[in-house]
């Protein structure tokens, strides 16, 4: 079945009105746990997309092999503004994030700094003015990937954003939700490379956009750098020239009170340390997406070939 394509600009802000609204719905409904009401169950939760949940299982089952903590799934929780309204409130405990994430969507800071620059700002910002911290970087960067189909660079021989700013007017563009409205999005790359599409961006949810692109309903997306089905799709990753885009290195962000009752928590999730390269991230999330293996049997088989099943 096609992709079903939400009209843009228009109808945009209302969609995104909407579904804010019925996330924090959901976000506020569900029973508040953690430390308070269960001492000794840990909450890990994590945004809606697939990598999110390979992350989320990862943290969820290194805790469960080396403390002695209980752990719930909290999964799915909609996109960054939930996931850090719901650890504010202290319903989940840990979810997954990215540094440029953080320093552009979260603390609407300049996006510039190289990745230790961005690591430390984010976390000295995220203890004072939210009790928060962030684990170590796990090793990967899943910056924004402006993808192309594989046909169109060979044919055009492109390989950077600003060779294809030139076709772009001919072009129909698609992205997330997130992406349309963030500091770091489509409004200052198109400044920074001077992209005008041949209408407005059509807004769809992550999970069609890479479909709507070998199905050429549209012709560019921003997509993410670890996504597993870039190469099984045939899709191209345009270099991004000017440096648009900063770091986005994937950690774990936690409540300090947490691992303030549960120290045994820090330790655990610092053995994921430098543990997942780019191409580690890409073969999970192609399990999942490409394979439609089960993440839980993903995970369980990543960690134990890293031998961090064993307590």
């Amino acid at each position: 079945m096609a992709p079903t394509i939400q009209s843009p600009t228009q109808s945009m802000r209302h969609r995104v009105a909407l579904f804010f609204c019925a996330s924090l719905v959901t976000i506020f409904l569900f029973p508040i746990s953690g430390c308070a009401s269960h001492p000794n169950a840990i909450v890990i939760g994590s945004k809606n997309f697939t990598e999110q949940l390979v992350l989320g299982e990862l943290f969820a089952q290194i805790i469960e092999t080396h403390t002695h903590l209980r752990v719930e799934r909290r999964f799915y929780l909609a996109g960054t503004f939930i996931c850090q309204q719901a650890i504010l409130a202290g319903r989940i405990d840990i979810y997954p994030e990215y540094t440029g994430t953080a320093l552009t969507a979260v603390l609407k800071q300049s996006p510039e700094g190289n990745k230790q620059e961005v690591y430390a700002r984010v976390r000295e910002a995220y203890e004072k003015e939210f009790n928060l911290t962030l684990g170590p970087p796990l090793g990967f960067n899943d910056t924004f990937a402006i993808e192309i189909r594989g046909d169109d660079a060979r044919r055009l021989h492109l390989t950077a954003l600003s060779q294809a700013a030139a076709y772009a007017p001919h072009w129909r563009a698609g992205f997330g939700y997130e992406f349309m409205e963030r500091a770091d999005g489509y409004k200052g790359l198109a400044a920074s490379y001077g992209l005008h599409f041949a209408e407005p961006p059509r807004v769809m949810d992550l999970g069609l956009l890479s479909r709507a692109l070998v199905q050429k309903q549209v012709d560019l997306i921003a997509g993410n750098n670890t996504d597993g089905l870039i190469s099984a799709l045939d899709l191209f990753v345009l270099e991004d020239d000017h440096h648009y885009f900063p770091p986005y290195e994937a950690v774990a962000v936690m409540r300090l009170e947490m691992l303030t009752a549960h120290p045994e928590v820090k330790r655990a999730m610092d053995l994921l340390a430098g543990k997942i390269s780019d191409d580690d991230m890409r073969r999970m999330n192609y399990a999942v997406d490409g394979q439609h293996r089960d993440p839980v049997t993903v995970v369980r088989e990543f960690l134990a070939t890293h031998n961090m099943l064993r307590q």
